[in-house]
């Protein structure tokens, strides 16, 4: 439907260096498998595995989040933010929220909500990001949106690893 990448318009202002994301759950350009959507979607709203190397010198801490564009919202939609993650930590288990503040998803809750784009709203992206960062903490409080989140850490990233899974509604 859509064909946006925010992240790409984000690297256009400000040069980011590599960021290696991985996953065992989810894989790139291929749809999320079905514990990664959410409940009224016959998921179960569990978080993938994700592990990031290759922080660059200067690191002191990292950021997590997911964001699909293609919500038909006008402004998409935060599926999960995570920030102040500790330097020491480079991956996060499936089902797990990694050390660090959890911000509130679009549904109110803190931690990770899985896909559920509506019917008739073709295949949504799905970004998992990490951004290293350059402070060890953002100057942020939990209760800020995950799009002030990731207004702070535009600023303070020095490597950014981007991990994009799908989802379509069955029609």
């Amino acid at each position: 439907m859509f064909s946006y990448d925010p992240y790409a318009e984000l690297a256009t202002l400000r040069d980011f260096a590599p960021l290696t994301l991985t996953s065992t759950d989810i894989a790139e350009g291929q749809p999320l498998p079905r514990a990664q959507w959410g409940a009224g979607g016959g998921g179960s709203d569990t978080s993938p595995q994700l592990s990031w190397s290759g922080a660059p010198e200067g690191t002191r801490s990292f950021a997590l989040s997911c964001f699909d564009p293609d919500a038909p919202t006008g402004s998409g939609f935060w599926h999960w933010a995570v920030y102040d993650i500790p330097l020491d930590v480079t991956s996060v288990a499936t089902g797990q929220n990694p050390a660090g503040k959890l911000l509130r998803n679009e549904t109110g809750v803190p931690g990770f909500i899985g896909a559920g784009p509506p019917p008739g709203t073709g295949t949504h992206r799905y970004f998992f990001v990490v951004d290293a960062l350059d402070v060890e903490h953002l100057d942020i409080t939990e209760d800020v949106t995950p799009a002030i989140l990731g207004f702070q850490r535009h600023f303070h990233s020095l490597a950014r690893g981007v991990l994009v899974a799908t989802a379509t509604a069955d029609d």
